[in-house]
């Protein structure tokens, strides 16, 4: 199968289209609770290889799974997308609450890895047959296993991802004391 062909599977299944590239707004519901925020053209220049990056690996676009693109993202790097590190990072965290053994496996994938935001996007992807791109990103069946330098770096990760909590913690009390 194409990418081209997987992308389009991946978009009914999902109710995606690559006009949803171009929207204003981006739009989802967390549970039951709707969500929007601005489609900024940086997420627009990174949105199509994020898109390839889950018919390569597979990953639902479930929250868990969306938790795991973003650490296995965020692992591999996000090259100069602005817009991919920070979404990326907030869904790593959360998926730190909801499935962190799914999220830490998919970090540590994503350190064996290379993420299409270093080459950045051409059409001609979407030509590849799908294996091509699993092994253009080096995403393998199994999973590898985790390194002292793997763990270092996810220890890393979740000290600069809890920084915001601990920020808001430090000045809820400092304000409480005033």
């Amino acid at each position: 199968m194409t990418v081209r062909e997987a992308r389009a599977r991946y978009f009914a299944m999902n109710g995606f289209s690559d006009a949803t590239y171009r929207d204003r707004w981006v739009k989802f519901k967390v549970g039951p609770v709707p969500v929007a925020f601005p489609n900024t053209p940086s997420r627009q220049r990174a949105i199509p290889m994020h898109d390839l990056h889950h018919v390569a690996t597979g990953y639902a676009t479930t929250f868990a799974g969306e938790a795991e693109i973003g650490a296995w993202e965020v692992a591999g790097g996000c090259g100069d997308y602005a817009a991919a590190w920070v979404l990326n990072a907030i869904a790593f965290a959360g998926g730190m609450v909801v499935a962190p053994r799914r999220t830490y496996r998919a970090f540590v994938r994503g350190r064996h890895a290379r993420t299409l935001y270093h080459a950045g996007w051409h059409d001609d992807l979407l030509e590849l047959e799908v294996a091509e791109l699993r092994r253009r990103v080096a995403f393998a069946d199994a999973a590898p296993r985790a390194t002292w330098r793997d763990r270092a770096a996810f220890a890393g990760w979740l000290a600069v991802l809890a920084m915001p909590g601990a920020t808001l913690v430090v000045a809820a009390l400092v304000l409480r004391t005033r």
